[in-house]
């Protein structure tokens, strides 16, 4: 397996647990300090469940293009994967630099540690030659 699936794996792996996260602060988990800023400790308040519920089908799509451009799955995107990996790249920057800026110690702990291992396997898959084309 070459350095561009396994960086897409990890890549999805950790996005699993960060969707997972998501949609427990959807359901109403007393998680608010480590997201948003920890603006609202405790529950979300129905706008920010709504925007949690966004967050997790974002990053589900973000961790598609990512498998996509490995040529792990949807074949039928590996022409647009090329382009929308470096979309993810940046939107993971942007998160990335929002976690580090926040005043949630907590928030900082856990996503920045997460988010530079993101960043770094969304750069691999980016960079690689991978995709449904070459997925022999």
């Amino acid at each position: 397996m070459n350095t561009g699936r396994v960086a897409a794996i990890i890549y999805a792996i950790l996005t699993s647990g960060v969707v997972a996260f998501q949609i427990a602060l959807a359901a109403g988990a007393p998680w608010g300090a480590y997201a948003m800023g920890g603006a609202s400790p405790g529950q979300f308040p129905p706008a920010l469940r709504i925007a949690a519920m966004v967050q997790a089908a974002l990053l589900a799509g973000m961790a598609a293009v990512i498998l996509a451009r490995a040529g792990l799955i949807l074949p039928g995107w590996s022409r647009v994967s090329h382009w929308l990996a470096w979309i993810v790249v940046a939107l993971t920057v942007s998160s990335l630099i929002l976690n580090l800026i926040t005043p949630s110690a907590g928030e900082r702990a856990i996503w920045v540690p997460t988010l530079s291992v993101l960043l770094i396997s969304s750069l691999i898959v980016a960079f690689s030659n991978s995709s449904a084309a070459s997925a022999g």
